[in-house]
């Protein structure tokens, strides 16, 4: 009883303090310097497939190329808006089976070896900057929520 103890006190201890704790994450798509920075790392890692005005590729809904998803849109048309910025980070971090532990067959690598995590936030940070202000408001309004909860 006193091993899982521990070992619960441990996880627990490294969850809360973990630069990942979804209360430590967050995107600035205010900050000028941040976004810059970004929309480079973007232009580099992301854009050849989610596209350069963060467009998605066509078809991305309910197409499959080689039995792999298509790259969704990132702006206001697609869905990543519908997710936290804690999400977002883990998403890209580390790649979206990982997050989800089930299969979803997609091209898109996890990042947690390509970029650092400063990379991820300034990249989500300038995806959100394009998005239109009433967006960011939602987007703003559901990290709210799920900081909360």
């Amino acid at each position: 009883m006193l091993i899982i103890l521990v070992s619960f006190s441990i996880v627990f201890y490294y969850f809360i303090n973990s630069e990942e704790s979804k209360n430590e994450i967050s995107l600035f798509s205010e900050n000028k310097t941040i976004v810059a920075s970004g929309k480079l790392i973007y232009d580099d890692q992301c854009a050849s497939c989610h596209g350069i005005n963060l467009q998605g590729q066509e078809g991305w809904q309910d197409k499959l190329v080689d039995g792999l998803r298509l790259a969704p849109p990132h702006n206001e048309e697609g869905h990543t808006w519908h997710h936290t910025d804690y999400h977002l980070f883990m998403l890209t971090k580390y790649g979206i089976e990982e997050f989800l532990k089930m299969d979803y067959p997609n091209n898109m690598p996890a990042y947690n070896n390509i970029l650092t995590n400063d990379q991820i936030i300034a990249v989500l940070s300038y995806i959100k900057s394009q998005w239109p202000n009433h967006i960011r408001i939602k987007h703003d309004q559901l990290n709210k929520l799920f900081k909360e909860n």
